[in-house]
């Protein structure tokens, strides 16, 4: 039997409870990998949907209840078949900031039609890993939905060398079944397949990870990567800012044969357009949703965003040296430049052995003072302009057709 289909028959979701009748997973073919669900009635067969070559249960699921409701599932024109595959009908991926996007936020994204992801990042661990969980089931139980047993789509996002640090927070994502597990900022240059593409696609579980040069992008695809995000330097947070989104993409298109998804100052439905037109699968969505209603930042941060422009951010590593944290160099972070940050910017070995510089530093992160601590935001940051839910943020972004 094939890995989908395999995939497809877990015994927790064999049973669904949807409009008075019980729905059954009841046939997964070798030959096709098609799945019958069957919904019965005091036993009796009253309705049946055949689907054929399914991927995983999300996609399941968007058929499924389409069916049930009489109706059929409407995808945007221009979705791509990676975003079929992984039942989201907008081509939206919200990027799983660390310190952004938790559970609530993933749920926003993903019922509004996009996918929402969770982030771990340099921060993460298993207990923040299993609180946005329960947060994102949480969500979609307060939703109401008939179906609020099923999970709706939703990825989870981890850093290369937090994994390794970590792996029991790596073993919980597993446990988790997303529908895409991101693995960004690791070693491309060795030619090994991480053992994490390894064991996720021995789940069904799809992979994807960033690439910020081609030669990454084809290193990804020969690990056995099932999509990459080309990752321009337009972008918030931390990356390998090389390149223009609008190189990089083209670049990246032309040298794997697996879908690409485009990241850097996606901003507005013309952005989305833009990049699905260049043969982009989908837009990897990151600053546009930070000052959601659902995100985890604080109101405070909020107004930072609101108020910034693209201008006054700027790519550097006095961030993670006055905390100490263990990004590696050559991963510096577009952020919303603060007195500090100018001070010390270029002035990193000074700063590192300044103890009273990191010490008064860490107090102002610790009283979330954002006139010293800066907040990431990548150079779309312009089209912040107030506080609003993230399905808000999906529409707008989705281009009209």
């Amino acid at each position: 039997m094939s890995d989908d289909a395999q995939h497809l028959h877990p015994e927790a979701v064999a049973r669904w409870e949807l409009n008075g009748g019980t729905w059954r997973v009841s046939t997964v073919t070798q030959t096709s990998a098609a799945v019958e669900l069957r919904r019965c009635d005091g036993g009796e067969v009253v309705d049946r949907l055949t689907l054929t070559q399914p991927r995983d249960l999300c996609w399941a699921r968007t058929h499924a209840l389409a069916h049930i409701q009489g109706d059929t599932v409407t995808h945007h024109p221009r979705s791509s078949q990676w975003s079929r595959d992984l039942g989201i009908t907008a081509p939206i991926v919200c990027a799983p900031m660390g310190g952004v996007a938790g559970g609530a936020l993933a749920h926003a994204v993903s019922r509004a039609g996009g996918l929402g992801m969770i982030g771990m990042g340099s921060a993460g661990s298993v207990a923040a890993l299993e609180r946005e969980l329960a947060a994102f089931a949480a969500a979609h139980q307060a939703a109401g939905e008939d179906d609020a047993d099923i999970p709706l789509p939703f990825g989870i996002g981890m850093v290369g060398w937090g994994i390794e640090r970590d792996p029991e927070m790596f073993e919980r994502a597993l446990a988790a079944r997303p529908a895409l597990l991101s693995v960004s900022f690791g070693d491309w240059v060795s030619g090994r397949t991480p053992e994490w593409v390894t064991r996720a696609r021995a789940m069904g579980i799809r992979t994807i990870t960033q690439a910020a040069t081609a030669d990454e992008a084809r290193a990804a695809e020969a690990a056995g990567i099932d999509s990459v995000v080309a990752r321009g330097l337009e972008g918030g947070g931390h990356g390998d800012h090389r390149e223009p989104l609008g190189s990089l993409l083209a670049e990246v298109i032309g040298a794997v044969s697996i879908p690409v998804l485009a990241a850097g100052a996606i901003s507005t439905a013309a952005d989305v357009r833009r990049v699905l037109d260049a043969g982009s699968a989908a837009a990897w969505v990151g600053t546009a949703f930070t000052a959601c209603t659902e995100s985890l930042v604080s109101p405070a941060a909020r107004e930072v965003l609101i108020a910034a422009h693209g201008r006054d951010t700027r790519v550097t590593r006095v961030f993670d040296i006055a905390l100490d944290r263990p990004w590696p160099a050559h991963f510096p972070e577009r952020l919303i430049d603060t007195p500090f940050i100018v001070k010390w910017h270029g002035r990193e070995a000074e700063l590192a052995a300044n103890e009273q510089a990191k010490q008064e530093f860490r107090a102002a992160s610790a009283a979330g003072d954002f006139t010293v601590v800066p907040v990431d935001a990548g150079l779309g940051v312009d089209h912040i302009t107030r506080v609003h839910p993230a399905a808000e943020v999906v529409r707008e972004l989705t281009p009209v057709e």
